[in-house]
């Protein structure tokens, strides 16, 4: 692809999705069966309404079907699934247009995603757009019957390991994806998504107490301190106003968060996006705090020159001033997340240095851990 996105004065480039990519491999397929043509390229229209024209690869044939492939470019974007071989194969079957998945493609085997348990890991935006793709090629070409199509990946089942796709419950492949067809580089959204489809799957189940974490940052602490592991929680990076946003629409009644305060801390000031490059703040955060618990100017001034939230604590502790802004840190950060969420929901928070010093946690934290664990 040649379009680009300019993004933090970079010019990315563009990519297309895995299911543009079956989309792709589905129409080539499809027309080389009923007409007998190789095709080198085949032209989509994305949901986006880019076109692309893709080189088609690895075509093979025989009396009942034709298989080919599309490789997968996700531009610029980090994407765990670029430079694979997305395949269809396509043979003629009566009537309807049939959509499975084969070899390296993931099967779903949990409730609350887009696709049915027992199903095939392709996305009902990439159903529908191998049906559009179907139904044009027999148009155009006068055919009356149906086909049979079977996506598979090449090397799926050892890329799935590296997505989110075990932790939801799609094992043996990666999934078809794509609502656009066209991969942003680091796209804000798809993080998102990927946040709405974990907490989906939990809410399907009837959870309606929910670990929300950053990370997995601290999880040796976590573990240690309260038996409770970061790896089973939702992962939500920097976005924690949009987790706690969806799992309210999702009808999640209590929330213990678990961070780490560099990140946490910076809800005391309403920050509910934690990027650095969105916003810090945090030593104005804690200058504020420390000046209303009885800072020097001096000790503000050091607390504002300080480069870690960790440096920050140790500087607190020997002002002898921690416990006191700490306290009022805390009851701002759930005050504002409170804000956020209403009172449909309850929210506990824990939050913790580098150190995997015990820093702060709300008077129901402990309950709601136990119950978590249990």
């Amino acid at each position: 692809m040649k379009e680009y996105v300019v993004k933090d004065g970079k010019k990315l480039k563009l990519g297309f999705t895995t299911g543009s990519c079956a989309t792709a491999a589905s129409k080539a397929a499809a027309t080389m069966l009923l007409t007998g043509e190789v095709q080198e390229q085949v032209r989509l229209e994305t949901p986006k309404g880019i076109l692309l024209n893709l080189e088609v690869e690895d075509i093979t044939s025989d009396k009942e079907s034709v298989s080919c492939k599309i490789i997968k470019d996700g531009g610029d974007d980090p994407d765990a699934t670029h430079g694979m071989k997305i395949c269809a194969t396509v043979k003629k079957i009566p009537f309807g247009i049939e959509i499975d998945g084969g070899k390296g493609v993931g099967r779903v085997t949990k409730e609350g995603l887009a696709c049915s348990v027992g199903e095939a890991a392709i996305n009902p935006t990439p159903r529908l757009m191998i049906k559009e793709a179907l139904i044009e090629v027999a148009e155009k070409h006068n055919y009356k019957g149906g086909f049979k199509v079977i996506i598979s990946a090449d090397g799926g089942e050892e890329v799935a390991k590296r997505t989110f796709n075990p932790r939801l419950g799609i094992i043996g492949g990666i999934s078809i994806l794509g609502t656009s067809g066209i991969v942003e580089p680091m796209s804000e959204r798809a993080l998102i998504e990927t946040i709405h489809v974990e907490i989906d799957s939990r809410t399907s189940k009837g959870e309606d107490k929910l670990l929300i974490c950053p990370g997995n940052y601290g999880r040796d602490f976590a573990l240690r301190e309260f038996n409770i592991d970061l790896e089973t929680g939702i992962k939500c990076s920097n976005y924690i106003g949009e987790a706690l946003d969806y799992s309210v629409y999702k009808g999640v009644k209590r929330i213990m968060l678990i961070g780490h305060a560099g990140k946490i801390s910076k809800v005391a000031a309403g920050i509910m996006n934690t990027h650095s490059r969105m916003a810090d703040g945090r030593k104005e955060i804690f200058a504020a705090h420390g000046a209303m618990a009885g800072a020097t100017r001096e000790q503000v001034m050091r607390i504002m020159e300080a480069t870690t939230t960790d440096e920050i604590d140790c500087l607190l502790e020997e002002m002898k001033l921690k416990d006191k802004v700490w306290k009022t840190v805390m009851d701002k950060i759930v005050e504002n997340l409170k804000y956020r969420i209403g009172d449909q929901c309850d929210i506990e928070v824990m939050t913790f240095t580098n150190k995997g010093r015990y820093i702060y946690m709300t008077e129901g934290a402990r309950g709601l851990i136990k119950e978590l664990e249990d």
